[in-house]
């Protein structure tokens, strides 16, 4: 494989680098800056959502939930479900309301003992610690967890090897194709560990589908959605709306050109 490249977008740690097979970006963050920005997941405010912000996180867990349960054909109660990074265990107690057997697995201690303490099933580490056996869950999902990590394949491999055959893995992460990405460059806030702490590869559709397919998974479907051109508080107000509605026309489009710069994927275990 040929090296890495730079890139023009440049980071307060140096320009994302470009693999030129697919696409792929990585941070060159330090690995002591990137501990540190991570200790961040396990403060004793983080992810505590209340009120719309709550509501809309629970619609948006539902409606995967329902979706996960139509690609498997099954009811919720014939699935078993591992939520990986799952945090404070919203997804995890969402589906267990709807009638999964869901369990969540959180590296970050004190958030793990907060999940577990609500009464859910959350086991604090990292997958590969809780010695799952094989075949042992229907689904996986994996969001927001990929882009943390600089290798993702054992990560993958350690999915699969826990899914019942064509069992499904579920996952979000960025699109660093994106016409957001595109746009805002440096200024976009995904690729920044000082907003979102411990960031450090950018997937796109292609690079996503590839890793997908070298760890034996088969791509269902990966769709994105959303568009901005500025981050709030970063430009005058008028020109912040003004892009806000630009990014609302483009929309649709992007979803339909796979350039939104949320990336939803769905795999099936071969």
């Amino acid at each position: 494989m040929a090296p890495f490249v730079a890139t023009g977008i440049v980071l307060p740690e140096g320009p994302l680098l470009r693999c030129p097979e697919c696409g792929q970006l990585v941070s060159q963050i330090t690995a002591a800056a990137y501990h540190e920005s991570m200790a961040r997941f396990d403060e004793a405010s983080f992810n505590d959502p209340a009120g719309r912000e709550l509501a809309r996180r629970n619609e948006v867990a539902a409606r995967r939930l329902r979706r996960i349960a139509a690609l498997l054909g099954r009811s919720p109660g014939a699935i078993r479900l591992l939520d990986v990074g799952c945090s404070r265990g919203h997804f995890v107690e969402t589906a267990a309301k709807l009638g999964f057997a869901a369990e969540g697995v959180e590296p970050a201690p004190g958030i793990a003992a907060a999940a577990s303490s609500r009464g859910l099933t959350v086991h604090g580490g990292l997958l590969e610690d809780q010695r799952f056996a094989d075949t042992s869950f229907d689904a996986v999902t994996l969001f927001e967890v990929i882009e943390h990590l600089r290798e993702p394949a054992p990560l993958f491999a350690e999915c699969r090897r826990i899914l019942a055959p064509a069992g499904l893995l579920m996952l979000s992460t960025g699109n660093a194709a994106s016409w957001t990405a595109r746009a805002m460059k440096g200024r976009w806030d995904y690729f920044h560990v000082a907003r979102d702490a411990g960031h450090v590869s950018f997937f796109n559709p292609r690079s996503l589908r590839l890793v997908a397919t070298r760890c034996g998974f088969t791509v269902e479907r990966i769709e994105t959605a959303r568009v901005k051109f500025f981050e709030k508080g970063d430009v005058p107000r008028a020109a912040y709306i003004g892009g806000k509605l630009a990014a609302e026309l483009l929309n649709l489009p992007a979803r339909l050109a796979a350039a939104g710069h949320d990336m939803l994927a769905c795999l099936r275990r071969r």
